[in-house]
């Protein structure tokens, strides 16, 4: 099984993170195939930022698709889910938010639960995929105001910070598990479930193993109605 983890942004490293949280979780024979957007943002944090990397988004999955060795199935590393619903309509395999793949795994192990995101002006583009989802009555979205370029070397840094947010979450959320709100966060996974004794969920590890289920179902977008295949910016011009 071969499946794509696609970054919406132009930071390889970045990249690597995303796909190193992947192979954790991973099962031993997929092959992670790492794609970062060829231009674009170096880091989306932004409304703007999230638009380009929409754009990147699909850019990079039509290349893929056009490739001999097509993947079977795409990862979006981004939190906020960018561009997938775009994507879903590109992709001849599923295509996993890792957002809407963090929050459906939080809501099996936890009845409340709380995403910790970054930066704090991030904190509608989570919001709107809890909505989405239907899960606002469950879930409670914090913020830890760092740049997303605060990742590129890691997030070991960041401890503290994500630690005091879990806290609240706990003490004045009543929150039973947590979502870390950005890619790139996974090597805070051990250390902040030790600190805080309660499930942390990392997006692009739980939509991994929910994109290799679905390919061992034979199971991928509905084109039925609201992701029906379109033409592709090319082919419009050609037709």
């Amino acid at each position: 099984m071969r499946i794509a983890i696609v970054n919406p942004n132009t930071t390889q490293s970045m990249t690597q993170a995303a796909a190193a949280s992947a192979g954790s979780a991973a099962r031993s024979d997929t092959v992670l195939i790492e794609v970062t957007a060829s231009t674009g943002v170096a880091s989306v944090e932004s409304h703007v930022d999230e638009a380009w990397g929409a754009l990147s988004v699909v850019t990079e999955i039509e290349r893929c698709e056009a490739s001999a060795e097509r993947p079977d199935a795409y990862v979006v590393a981004c939190f906020g889910d960018t561009g997938v619903s775009a994507a879903r309509e590109a992709a001849a395999g599923p295509v996993v938010g890792m957002t809407e793949a963090a929050l459906m795994t939080a809501s099996l192990v936890a009845h409340r639960f709380a995403v910790i995101t970054m930066p704090k002006r991030t904190l509608r583009q989570s919001e709107q995929v809890v909505r989405n989802l239907g899960l606002e009555h469950r879930c409670t979205v914090l913020a830890v105001d760092e740049t997303v370029a605060e990742l590129a070397e890691g997030s070991l840094h960041l401890l503290d910070l994500f630690t005091a947010e879990g806290r609240l979450a706990l003490d004045a959320y009543d929150a039973e598990a947590i979502v870390l709100g950005c890619a790139g966060l996974a090597d805070l996974v051990g250390p902040l479930q030790a600190a805080l004794g309660v499930p942390v969920i990392e997006g692009v590890a739980a939509a991994v193993t929910i994109a290799e289920g679905l390919v061992a179902q034979s199971l991928t977008t509905s084109r039925a109605l609201t992701w029906a295949r379109s033409s592709s910016p090319s082919e419009a011009v050609s037709a």
